[in-house]
């Protein structure tokens, strides 16, 4: 599998406090089956869809114990390069850039807004195996932030981005673009949004049928936060797990409307 281009999502992990919980939790959602726990990487366990790697769930360091959250990382072909990159445009390197045996190099850093987001600099461990229309795969991510200005500045200052602006009064929406390719969203978080959630990315998985796994992720003790909704790209809707993480869920197969228009910025 040849290396992704510079600024593709290529990976999502999540730090789990009940790291069987969320084993069950999502093996339940998404189907999911999980591998050995590497003991020798803090039980860093990969998860599968159909045989497919597509995530990995850790349990936290001592001292890292808080709230879970799923974090995307972006492809680069040099971490240390990307990382004066981050600092040189406002942005913090919070941890790394760090090698992790032979799999790759990681850093975690934030943006000038407050997205916290991973850089893998792929080795033996290139990402995602399971392409993105495969029940239980990641398929997309959105940028959530409430000064949407500073993303939009230092994002396609550190990975090459183009961009287009969503022509809808209703929201701001922006899609950040490798080439043709749209890869990335951004969302201005409104007032809708409660003061104490900082901002964050949201990672879309697909499924097969989204009210299911709605239905499936509310027996659990996951929380419906919107949704389900039919829209051009599918039906999705978002959900908080038992231990807090922000995913969605989304029917690539189930479309309705036109195709938002959008203009080059």
């Amino acid at each position: 599998m040849a290396a992704r281009p510079e600024g593709t999502p290529c990976w999502v992990d999540a730090m789990f406090t009940d790291l069987e919980g969320a084993k069950s939790f999502y093996g339940d959602v998404l189907g999911w089956t999980f591998g050995e726990s590497s003991s020798e990487y803090g039980n860093y366990t990969q998860a599968y869809a159909a045989g497919k790697a597509v995530a990995a769930v850790v349990p936290p360091m001592p001292g890292q114990e808080g709230v879970s959250q799923w974090c995307l990382y972006i492809a680069s072909p040099d971490a240390a390069a990307t990382a004066t990159k981050i600092r040189d445009n406002g942005g913090e390197v919070l941890m790394g850039p760090m090698q992790v045996g032979d799999f790759g190099t990681m850093l975690l850093a934030r943006d000038p807004s407050g997205v916290v987001f991973g850089v893998w600099q792929g080795g033996t461990h290139e990402g995602f195996e399971a392409p993105p229309e495969q029940p239980g795969a990641y398929c997309w991510a959105e940028v959530f932030t409430r000064e949407p200005e500073k993303s939009d500045t230092f994002l396609p200052a550190v990975f090459g981005y183009s961009a287009k602006q969503m022509q809808d009064d209703n929201v701001d929406f922006r899609m950040y673009n490798l080439g043709k390719d749209t890869v990335l969203g951004r969302m201005r978080m409104t007032d809708e949004f409660p003061p104490e959630v900082p901002p964050y990315i949201n990672v879309y998985f697909s499924v097969p049928n989204c009210d299911e796994a709605v239905e499936k992720a509310t027996e659990r003790g996951g929380v419906l936060r919107f949704g389900p909704m039919d829209t051009p790209f599918g039906r999705f809707a978002a959900i908080s797990d038992p231990q807090g993480a922000n995913f969605s869920v989304i029917d690539l197969t189930t479309t309705a409307g036109e195709m938002p228009r959008s203009t080059d910025v």
